[in-house]
């Protein structure tokens, strides 16, 4: 079973990071392929890597 607690907090947690990175990108004058690329990266990848680790598992009691 999932938590909703901890999709919707990990979820936040990406979602920051790459609003992060459109900043960053966006200060650096990059390229337009660049904010479709590195913020969908970071979430595919951070997502995978959470949910490999077992964090959005909910623990038995």
């Amino acid at each position: 079973m999932v938590s909703k607690i901890r999709v919707l907090v990990g979820m936040l947690v990406l979602l920051a990071l790459a609003g992060g990175a459109i900043a960053l990108l966006a200060a650096m004058k990059a390229g337009a392929t660049w904010f479709t690329i590195v913020p969908l990266g970071i979430l595919v990848t951070g997502a995978t890597v959470i949910q490999s680790l077992g964090w959005f598992n909910k623990k038995g009691r």
